[in-house]
Parts: structure tokens; sequence; C-alpha cells
């Protein structure tokens, strides 16, 4: 991996990762992506298995809650090379017997010599694994990568687990000078293909995508994911997102494309953002993508319930309009938010910015 934690060994076990476990963890942490928004409110965990020369014999990544957890899909990928091999994964095994039994067990039973894990698993009612493995007398190396693969596809799990509330993703698309719609209320569109195929990526990946009644009232959205993961261009994929309209005064009116049978929509009523949040977590939502309107996001972002920026700027200049952002609380400089970018990238003509708000560190305050 690109950086590294200090590993944490079991009692007698103080080696360091090979080079063909530092690949394998590359690997498993590109294959809890593929399972990103799949799985809550189980973690997106990917797992390889080594055989006893260190090649590759098995991988998987967790499925849908109460279905089988990456190491127990790898685990039966490898079949009998598993023995005496090493299990790489990049949340430490759990020790929890719920829908399905504890991965610590499985890896035991299929006698693999050796585990590597990333990120200690938060949850107290599964962690455990790796002291359950040591005591089977299964070597155990954790915190490999750590940092880098708390930062990947479990990042939103993780945040989610220490505060109690969805992670929550604010998304938008403006012209350079701010402008999310022209004065005349059009804004299809102001970005790209490329940028609009971007925005289906981000919501495959997520579990829940959150508009207020003004953006279904003036741009009737149906908020589906289209043409990714081998799905042709304008088909919907298997798995949709839960859409969520806050709606307090049911002014939505039943008919609008939301409450068609392409997903699951809920009607939240309340305008409060962390009474929505509340009672999205409850019903297992773990990563919500905010994407209307400006108002809404305005609240969230004044009550500190933003914990990501993605932005589609487009080379476009308007002068006046409705603004990407209204009634964050901001009266002067000092309270402006400062984002930490993490990646700038060119979507065609268009350019995509991601950031987290410099208070966004993984604790409220």
């Amino acid at each position: 991996m690109a950086e590294q934690d200090e590993p944490i060994a079991a009692p007698g076990r103080g080696e360091e990762p090979t080079a063909a476990e530092l690949a394998a963890m590359e690997r498993a942490a590109a294959l809890a992506w593929d399972s990103a928004g799949r799985t809550s409110p189980n973690p997106p965990v990917g797992a390889v298995i080594l055989d006893v020369d260190g090649h590759r014999v098995g991988e998987g990544a967790t499925q849908p809650a109460g279905l089988e957890h990456a190491e127990v899909m790898a685990l039966r990928q490898a079949g009998r090379a598993a023995l005496g091999g090493t299990a790489v994964v990049t949340l430490e095994p759990c020790n929890h017997q719920g829908r399905t039994g504890p991965c610590s067990e499985a890896l035991i039973e299929a006698g693999v010599a050796r585990v590597v894990f990333a990120v200690p698993d938060p949850n107290p009612r599964a962690a455990g694994g790796a002291q359950r493995l040591s005591e089977a007398g299964v070597s155990v190396l954790g915190s490999v990568g750590q940092a880098e693969v708390a930062r990947a596809a479990i990042g939103p799990w993780l945040f989610a687990v220490s505060q109690s509330r969805p992670f929550v993703t604010w998304k938008f698309a403006g012209t350079l000078d701010g402008r999310s719609s022209a004065p005349d209320g059009t804004s299809k569109w102001i970005t790209n293909a490329v940028s609009r195929a971007d925005v289906h990526a981000l919501r495959d990946r997520v579990d829940a995508i959150v508009v207020g009644s003004g953006t279904v009232l003036v741009d009737d959205p149906q908020l589906t994911v289209r043409g990714v993961r081998g799905a042709a261009d304008g088909e919907l994929v298997a798995r949709q997102p839960l859409r969520v309209v806050l709606d307090r005064r049911h002014r939505v009116p039943a008919d609008a494309q939301i409450f068609d049978d392409a997903a699951e929509t809920i009607r939240l009523d309340t305008a409060v953002p962390r009474f929505a949040l509340k009672a999205l977590y409850d019903r297992g939502v773990r990563h919500v993508l905010l994407e209307g309107g400006a108002t809404l996001a305005g609240a969230f972002l004044e009550a500190r319930l933003i914990d990501e920026v993605v932005g589609y700027l487009a080379p476009t200049l308007l002068g006046a309009g409705s603004a990407v952002l209204r009634g964050a609380g901001i009266t002067t400089m000092s309270e402006a938010v400062t984002l930490d970018v993490s990646e700038v990238a060119r979507m065609g003509d268009d350019v995509k910015i991601v950031g987290r708000p410099r208070w966004a560190s993984g604790q409220e305050e």
C-alpha cells in the first residue's frame, strides 16, 4: 500500500507484511469498493486468500446484509488451497454470531495460518476476532495500511459507527460562478455527459439519496442509478439506493417521479437534518448522498452535518440565477468553511473537486 501504519502483531510474531500481502491488501481494498452501497448496516469489506507460496487463490467482498461476509466468499473460492495460507482482509474479522457466523471461526476452520488486516473493528458487538484467532494459534498482523484503507470504501461506515449517524456526502453541479440554474429556472444541462455519468457511479456507492421537497417540485427528479456496473447507457441497475424526500408539509404529489416503482422511496415528515439522519441510521443507512437543493444543503452545512463535498463545475458563466448554496448561516469570511481537497479531476471540460470540511475530522464538535 502507498501508506503504512505501524503493524500490530499477535504475541510472538513481529514480522512486517510481505510484498505479496501488501499487494493482496491493495486488491482487497479494490474489492471493497465493489460492495460499497450494498452491505449496510454491515461494512463493505474485501478479502484475499494467499496459499502457502503467497499466490492468490481466493478473493471476495461482503454481500448484502444477511449473506456471506468477504472472508467466507474468499475462502469458498480458495477451497483447500487456503490450508496453511494467509487471509488478507480490510477489516478485522468479526467475532460475532448474527445472521451469519463469525468470520474468525470460518478462518480457523479453514486452517489458515496467518491473518493480515487493515482496520480494527470499532463495533464492540463484532470486535475480538484478532484475539480469537491468536488464541487458536493463528498468526495475526493488524493495522497494515490502516490509514489508506480507512479513507477508502469502508470510511463512511467507520464514521457512521463512531457518530451513530450516516456519513453525508453533498453533491452539487454548478457553473464556474456558482449557479445551479439560470434566472428563468432552466438547469439542464449545466454539466456535461461525463460528469453526469460520474454522478451515477457516485449514487451507486451510497445507501440513500436525500432531497428536499422544493427540489422535487421544481425538477421532478427520478434519482436512480443508470448505466454503471455493466448496464447499458440509460439502463437501470438492479440495486437502487433508497430515495428520501424531506417533505414536512406533504407538498410532493403522489405522481412525482421519485415515487415511481424504479426504487424504494420514503417521505420524512421533518425539516430538521439531525432527525432525518437519525431516522435513516435506524433503518441501517450508513452513507447518504445529499443532492438538493441549495437551501437544504445550507441547513446541513449550518448544522455541520456535511462530511464530504463533491462538486462538478462547468466552464460556464451565468451571472445570475440560483446559487448552489443558500442559508448556511455564514455572514463573514471568518465563518467560511474551508475544504481539505482530496481530488481534482477533469470530466471532459468540467472539473470535479472532492473535499472535506476541516471540522469534519470524524468527531462532532
